[in-house]
């Protein structure tokens, strides 16, 4: 599960072809200048956070296929159990704020639980059949975003989506890759037994695509225990999720339970935070087992809130930020050879430092993020294409040099025309 990084190799030009060529290789500051910043050199690919979240109400069928449209390369399906033991696709166990459930089952229905060691009465998933589950239709959480496809959707199953993704790589003629998430494994090793989740997932996973690290998957989790469980049973590729629970006005992240350490670690007694597994030696660890990590974003670009208006809006906002350049850990991360994949950008929140959600993901993807995670597949996209090709830097250097040369070949002529006059 060791994914090495790949360099392209030219082959030696002859004749006329070699004065070009030395002027692309004097222009260009290396074989580096032939590839994206990425790991492996491609294009940073787009992963639809929960589907088309921005747009439709997440973890829905009707919101993946509009990602799928929209050109997104993965769709994200968070995984929990039902109470007989059936994978469904929903942020959390619980049910409330992403569903009319409590408009279908009354106040007995809930339970009160420990999720991560805080203590939560809900309707849980658990306490629901797959059949009790399939009456209920999604809702917008987020109230600021389009309420008019609540009540609409089914909550699908794993399967389903699975299936979704396949047909459309099909009928679309591309790949359309998955990235479950396994959620809250200890919370799920307490009701259904150890692996329980985990055993499902692989199961499910295994049928639909082979037990293969060249497969359009991603498993991720913020625990580590189950990402170590899994790197011994699949080659599919894993992701290490990375929190905090917010950013200081200097930039430097803000560690709270249960967003401060991974939560079976914390149980286990090891001290190590989510920043330390940042650390090289948390890097080291972390490729033992994995194949990328998972940071929220300001881990991975520094952010100061010094008090400028930067917008000119007339008020002070996150939007507003200063932004101080990469704060290391995409450089990190690569050289120990991991992917980076980043969370979560949104057109309605959570900029640092950008008020242009297209802008700040090209950012990102400039400084060599492999993939971010967005509500909003379209500004994904668009933020791919909006960074300039390899080639184009390549030939940017080259007519930078060619006009140089033409410029100093310029001033020779007139100087020796004046030497001459």
């Amino acid at each position: 599960m060791k994914h090495a990084a790949r360099t392209g190799r030219g082959l030696r030009p002859s004749g006329a072809m070699a004065a070009v060529a030395t002027a692309v290789a004097l222009a260009a500051p290396g074989p580096e200048a032939a590839a994206y910043n990425t790991l492996d050199g491609s294009l940073p690919i787009v992963i639809a956070h929960r589907g088309a979240s921005g747009y439709r109400p997440e973890h829905t069928l009707a919101g993946y296929l509009m990602a799928i449209q929209l050109g997104a390369n993965y769709i994200e399906p968070d995984l929990v159990l039902t109470k007989d033991g059936q994978l469904i696709v929903r942020h959390e166990p619980m049910l409330d704020g992403t569903t009319d459930v409590a408009s279908k089952f009354d106040a007995s229905r809930r339970s009160t639980r420990l999720v991560d060691g805080v203590s939560t009465t809900a309707y849980f998933a658990s306490d629901f059949t797959l059949a009790e589950i399939k009456t209920l239709r999604a809702v917008q959480p987020v109230a600021t975003r389009d309420q008019s496809y609540n009540g609409q959707f089914e909550i699908p199953t794993l399967n389903e989506v699975i299936a979704l993704a396949q047909s459309q790589s099909a009928a679309l003629g591309r790949t359309i890759g998955i990235y479950p998430e396994i959620k809250h494994s200890t919370f799920h090793a307490t009701l259904f037994g150890a692996h329980a989740i985990e055993d499902k997932t692989l199961t499910t996973l295994h049928a639909a695509y082979g037990n293969t690290a060249q497969a359009p998957v991603f498993i991720q989790s913020f625990e580590v225990g189950n990402l170590q469980y899994l790197n011994g049973l699949t080659q599919m590729r894993l992701v290490q999720l990375i929190d905090a629970d917010d950013v200081r006005a200097d930039g430097s992240l803000s560690l709270v339970n249960p967003y401060r350490q991974p939560y079976d670690l914390l149980l286990g007694g090891d001290p190590r935070t989510f920043a330390d597994l940042l650390t090289p030696e948390g890097l080291a660890f972390v490729k033992t087992y994995a194949d990328g990590v998972g940071p929220w974003k300001p881990y991975l670009a520094r952010t100061v809130a010094d008090g400028v208006d930067r917008n000119l809006d007339g008020s002070i906002g996150i939007g507003d930020r200063r932004v101080d350049g990469s704060t290391g850990v995409i450089e990190a991360a690569h050289q120990a050879g991991l992917l980076v994949h980043g969370f979560t950008f949104r057109n309605d929140s959570g900029g640092y430092g950008f008020t242009d959600p297209v802008a700040e993901m090209a950012y990102y993807m400039q400084l060599g993020i492999d993939g971010v995670f967005t509500d909003f597949t379209d500004a994904g996209v668009a933020a791919v294409a909006s960074i300039p090709e390899p080639e184009t830097y390549a030939l940017m250097l080259l007519g930078l040099a060619a006009i140089g040369t033409a410029a100093r070949r310029r001033k020779g002529s007139i100087k020796g025309a004046m030497t001459a006059a």
